[in-house]
């Protein structure tokens, strides 16, 4: 019995413990409410490969089937890289080197692979011949680099010409990382080619654009967008920051997904939040209250206060001549490609915009981002969408039709 008070009396001091000490209040983090968002197809993961420019544009392609009113299709993104590889492989040899020969890429890659060699649905060619369940170029994209420079090598030591035997003995590197390309498949019962499975899609290559804003080139022109993922060389279309980011909203208005371009090495970046914002830092740009409160805060607070993604936080007024600064001194890079498919707010009222990203069904959003408008202003690199999504007075300005 004594034992047994004992325990109790122990019992009774840590509850009595417990309930002197307050609960710490909870951060309550970004509550977000979805907007309207366009037909879109499941999540994809492209693994351990840097092929989200494939991922995302054959994501936005199927969504523009859905919309077009096809049927749901899982375009093989390998079929794409397999193909782009190849391309690339002849422009880096021309060019005796002096090329980015590397995984990334652009959307427009997808869209003239298409026009120049079909496409094929992922049952048709799932593309991984290596062993794995999912993509992995850890070793494939540095044999591929090596076999080509030690071609451009050997010429260049012997002062030969090129062997007969390099473009066939790349394309069969090619064949036992990704799989031989089939002449004919069977999909839904019915036999295509590659060209054939293409044209029969209800929607036409040639609709699709590049737009961007950047002051180092004339609005309402085209021009090459300068960086290194870009090896086709492929135009943008260029307008100023407010037009757009207008275009960007009538798209989704309308309907209409966008394969976006974007920098995530941002601190405003999180993986594990899945959210994208553009903090706003400067004390100047503060009203007296805010300004006098985060002066008195060392550099390490203030860094907390940005980037702890437990509130909403005041964020940048983004203007054309920060884009272009940013974007000159590298600060905005081109390293990932995801979909924009709807708008949404968080709890406090700010724009975001909802995203597919191709990192797999991950927490907490099933595979989604939410970006903010200023992170999307700011950061954006290029976007491809149908023309026909622009405003008419837009695509009137850019000669398109």
């Amino acid at each position: 019995m004594k034992n047994l008070l004992t325990i109790f009396g122990a019992l009774c001091t840590v509850l009595a413990a417990t309930a002197r000490t307050p609960d710490k209040p909870k951060t309550e983090g970004y509550i977000f409410t979805d907007g309207a968002s366009v037909p879109i197809t499941a999540v994809k993961d492209q693994s351990r490969s840097g092929t989200c420019w494939s991922f995302s544009t054959c994501s936005f392609l199927e969504s523009e089937i859905l919309r077009a009113g096809g049927d749901e299709v899982h375009l093989s993104e390998m079929w794409i890289a397999r193909h782009t590889f190849m391309d690339k492989a002849e422009k880096y040899v021309r060019l005796h080197g002096y090329l980015n020969f590397a995984e990334g890429g652009a959307s427009h890659d997808v869209v003239e692979t298409i026009k120049a060699h079909g496409i094929v649905p992922f049952e048709a060619y799932p593309g991984l011949n290596y062993g794995t369940e999912k993509p992995d170029f850890h070793e494939l994209s540095a044999a591929l680099k090596a076999y080509l420079d030690a071609v451009i090598g050997a010429a260049r030591k012997s002062g030969k010409p090129l062997s007969t035997a390099w473009k066939r003995a790349f394309n069969a590197l090619l064949d036992e990382y990704f799989g031989p390309v089939p002449e004919k498949f069977v999909y839904r019962g019915e036999e295509y080619t590659p060209a054939s499975f293409a044209a029969a899609l209800p929607i036409d290559m040639d609709d699709y654009i590049d737009i961007t804003s950047f002051t180092h080139h004339p609005f309402y022109t085209q021009f090459v967008l300068e960086v290194p993922d870009n090896w086709m060389w492929g135009k943008v279309c260029n307008l100023p920051l407010d037009e757009m980011m207008a275009a960007v909203d009538h798209a989704l208005a309308e309907g209409y997904a966008l394969a976006w371009g974007t920098d995530v090495s941002e601190k405003g970046f999180s993986r594990t939040k899945a959210i994208g914002i553009m903090p706003e830092s400067r004390k100047e740009n503060m009203s007296g209250t805010e300004a006098e409160k985060w002066g008195k805060l060392t550099a390490q607070e203030q860094e907390t206060a940005l980037y702890s993604f437990d509130k909403p936080v005041q964020e940048l007024v983004v203007t054309q001549a920060m884009r272009q600064e940013a974007y000159d001194n590298y600060e905005t890079t081109d390293d990932h490609g995801m979909v924009i498919v709807g708008r949404a707010t968080d709890q406090a009222g700010n724009p975001f915009y909802k995203v597919l990203n191709s990192w797999g069904d991950r927490p907490p959003y099933g595979g989604y981002w939410y970006f903010s408008r200023p992170f999307v202003a700011y950061k954006t690199i290029s976007i491809m969408l149908n023309k026909h999504a622009l405003p008419a007075a837009t695509a009137e300005k850019l000669g398109l039709k």
